[in-house]
């Protein structure tokens, strides 16, 4: 998809490239996509049916003792901000990672399906939720990209989890294993393209960088 006239993809490909930090850039590319991509700085390996089996048929292609994971879906992605996770996993020993987070500023309530409540309106689903509890949002972030980690302790913990295709992002496989994992807070910018919304808030902020 082309986000500000480039591939979505090649936004965050531009950003790594720019960083001091990095040796190498693998591409897990979709089944079909694998040819799309060009660059004497690539590896491009094929993507699986999981993010966690995308994530491990990358890493056979990397031998850094640091690895950053990122979605391409996250465009806005900056040098600095890599630079500074890179930082961070250097001045902790004893972290196994650290990732990209944003505070939550919504109010956050735990739901459950309750059949004795009633709609008023139809909403098209055959459930209704009520409120089981109000979460501590002071506690509480929303995990991004990058993600970087010492590269054999992602190995390890890939290894190790029972249910790797359950796992939304890999410090979730890090945590696992009993890794600690730091957050490095991060702006709203680097906001991830999931919705036609996103899209053009996306190519509004890419389009004033340029």
């Amino acid at each position: 998809m082309l986000v500000a006239g480039r591939p979505l993809v090649e936004w965050s490909i531009a950003a790594f490239r720019a960083c001091q930090s990095v040796h190498s850039i693998v591409v897990a590319a979709p089944p079909g996509h694998v040819g799309d991509l060009a660059g004497h700085d690539l590896d491009i390996v094929a993507g699986g049916a999981t993010r966690a089996q995308s994530v491990a048929n990358a890493l056979e292609a990397v031998d850094t003792s640091y690895v950053a994971i990122h979605d391409a879906a996250r465009p806005l992605l900056t040098p600095e901000l890599v630079e500074a996770l890179v930082s961070d996993l250097d001045v902790n020993e004893d972290a196994a990672g650290v990732i990209a987070a944003a505070p939550v500023t919504d109010t956050i309530k735990r739901a459950v399906e309750d059949s004795s409540v009633q709609l008023g309106i139809d909403t098209g689903v055959n459930f209704t939720l009520a409120i089981e509890a109000t979460e501590d949002r002071a506690r509480l972030w929303r995990a991004q990209t990058p993600q970087v980690f010492r590269t054999d302790a992602l190995r390890e913990a890939l290894a190790a989890a029972e249910r790797p295709e359950e796992a939304t992002d890999e410090a979730m496989l890090v945590e696992g294993v009993g890794g600690t994992v730091l957050i490095h807070p991060v702006a709203e910018q680097n906001l991830k393209v999931t919705t036609p919304l996103d899209l053009r808030v996306a190519e509004l902020l890419l389009a004033e960088r340029s």
